[in-house]
């Protein structure tokens, strides 16, 4: 580090010592960036092919001493990392800082002195996230209320009017944990927010309560209020995110507790879980299904003591997470993220990529091992009240008739995955035998879920792709019981193999694998069904039938056929 640099820094700490006491200090003083005005116009989202959305998230940002000068008219923005926010289809971001140009410094009372800060910047802040490119901000972290009431009230008001999503702040508790919906090519995703860190201080504006404004809570291992919200955005969404502010600073490996909180999370439906806090990069990667962030690192600081940052871009196809990409930056003297490049950049990714091994994490969604396994259960209490929303008490078939089966199935990515299925119990070992065919045939499917995993909603089951069996639901346009009433139908592939009537396709989703040629012979995408093919043959076996060769084609649809 040069001396001027090192100066730099000793004047950012001093000021931030200062401002901890006094509330925000000025700008230290040194010489303009050496960098020319740019504009803040973004180019705008790229289109793609129905179903693929593009996420991007990003750490902690702030606009305190020196870097409030970026709201100010011509000043160079962010630079040239907002592009890589802008281009996704939506970006996200942690806002440490009360919205409020007014109020007191809240009393952190419950923390240690030397570490009492308090952060906050105008509206114009939003304004600024706003043209970086950036959709939805999370504000549920230790600064959102640093100027207590008054500057909460302010902060709820800016939220109101402002041009990007504000979550994991609000007028009382459900307002605080209630998610942001966005929808792209098809695709609902939620996005919610909450803060997992210590609690600095005792005031309620830490905690919003059922009556009282406040910050989305979820400091416990199994956080109650945050999996709540996440089963009631799940029965809704394809794809749920949830933003913690979390973790221990200055630690590169997740805490015991953010490792519970996970795997709580991910159980009650949530599809991404990001965070930040520790103020370093934590690992990525697969937790199962469900895509896990520990820890983002700064983005937009005020100092460069722990420069490492970056963006984190996850592509999601049919509400999965399929890829993700880490793109490299460092924090520069002045407190904005610059892209790494050549050499550097290389070495970037592959540090952040060895951080998955203390998380625990996969580079891809983890695999079955070992070859085919399948087991059959009864549905016990546990898997009742998870099967709430597809079961009734006025159904056909009474829960002893049923059974869950538990299946290693080929993914579109070739690699082994666990998948769960429910089917009538006269069912469960023929169709275990279909899927083992299907494996060895190394034949793919998406995912293998029970369709409670979507809120029992039959459409958004399709639109995710999901192979699916029981669902206690009427037929379409009639009052008779579906055959997944009974337990005796499977849709495999609904978006490779929609259901046609008349103009319809169901799920929109599939509308490009509508008019395919599925005779005998014909090339087709991967995980798309043909006549005669090694499903069609495998479901014959066991004496089921094919909608395929129906009046108005149900491609995905395998039904027993009753004697």
């Amino acid at each position: 580090m040069s001396g001027t640099a090192a100066r730099l820094v000793a004047a950012l700490v001093a000021a931030a010592a200062m401002s901890a006491c006094s509330g925000p200090a000025k700008s230290p003083t040194a010489e303009p960036e050496p960098e020319a005005i740019e504009t803040r116009e973004q180019p705008e989202r790229p289109d793609g092919p129905q179903g693929t959305v593009t996420l991007a998230f990003a750490g902690d940002m702030h606009f305190q001493l020196h870097l409030g000068k970026l709201l100010e008219e011509g000043s160079p923005g962010l630079g040239p990392m907002s592009r890589a926010l802008a281009a996704a289809d939506v970006a996200m971001v942690n806002l440490e800082s009360a919205i409020t140009e007014r109020g007191t410094l809240e009393a952190k009372e419950l923390e240690v002195p030397h570490s009492r800060y308090f952060f906050r910047a105008p509206a114009a802040a939003l304004d600024f996230l706003a043209d970086t490119g950036v959709d939805v901000v999370s504000m549920a972290n230790n600064h959102a209320a640093d100027y207590g009431p008054v500057g909460l009230a302010d902060t709820l008001r800016a939220v109101r009017s402002g041009p990007v999503a504000v979550v994991g702040v609000g007028r009382d508790r459900d307002a605080a944990f209630a998610p942001h919906l966005e929808t792209v090519r098809g695709t609902d995703i939620a996005f919610l927010a909450a803060d997992a860190s210590f609690r600095e201080g005792s005031s309620s504006v830490w905690r919003a309560g059922p009556s009282t404004p406040g910050v989305a809570a979820a400091r416990e291992g199994r956080p109650r209020a945050l999996l709540d919200a996440v089963r009631a955005a799940s029965r809704d969404a394809d794809v749920v995110v949830v933003y913690l502010h979390w973790g221990e600073e200055y630690r590169a490996c997740p805490t015991p507790m953010q490792q519970t909180a996970a795997r709580a999370l991910a159980a009650a439906g949530a599809d991404v879980l990001v965070g930040s806090h520790a103020h370093v990069l934590l690992g990525s990667g697969w937790q199962d299904d469900a895509y896990v962030n520990y820890g983002l690192g700064n983005f937009l600081w005020y100092h460069n003591d722990q420069p490492d940052s970056g963006v984190l871009r996850l592509r999601i196809e049919d509400g999965e997470v399929v890829d993700d990409t880490w793109l490299p930056a460092q924090i520069s003297i002045w407190g904005r993220p610059m892209p790494l490049t050549g050499a550097a950049r290389t070495r970037a990714v592959a540090d952040w990529e060895r951080l998955r091994g203390c998380a625990g994490l996969t580079p891809r969604a983890s695999s079955a091992v070992g070859g085919f396994e399948s087991s059959v259960h009864r549905i016990g209490p546990a898997m009742q009240e998870r099967m709430a929303t597809t079961h009734g008490p006025r159904c056909p078939v009474a829960w002893r008739d049923l059974r869950l089966l538990r299946l290693t199935h080929v993914g579109f990515d070739a690699r082994d995955h666990r998948g769960e299925i429910v089917v009538a119990a006269e069912y469960a070992r023929p169709v275990a035998d279909v899927f083992e065919r299907l494996y060895d045939a190394r034949w793919p499917i998406r995912r293998m879920r029970t369709v409670d995993a979507y809120g029992g909603s039959d459409g958004r089951s399709m639109r995710a792709n999901n192979t699916s069996g029981y669902h206690c639901r009427r037929v379409q346009g009639s009052g008779s019981w579906s055959a997944h009433a009974h337990g005796a139908a499977i849709d495999v592939n609904p978006v490779q193999n929609p259901y046609l009537t008349g103009s319809s396709v169901q799920p929109a989703t599939g509308r490009r694998f509508a008019g395919l040629d599925r005779s005998a012979s014909a090339r087709l995408p991967a995980g798309t069904i043909r006549h005669q093919d090694v499903v069609v043959r495998a479901f014959a076996a066991i004496g089921w039938e094919w909608g395929g060769t129906w009046a108005d084609p149900d491609y995905q649809h395998f039904t027993a056929v009753v004697q």
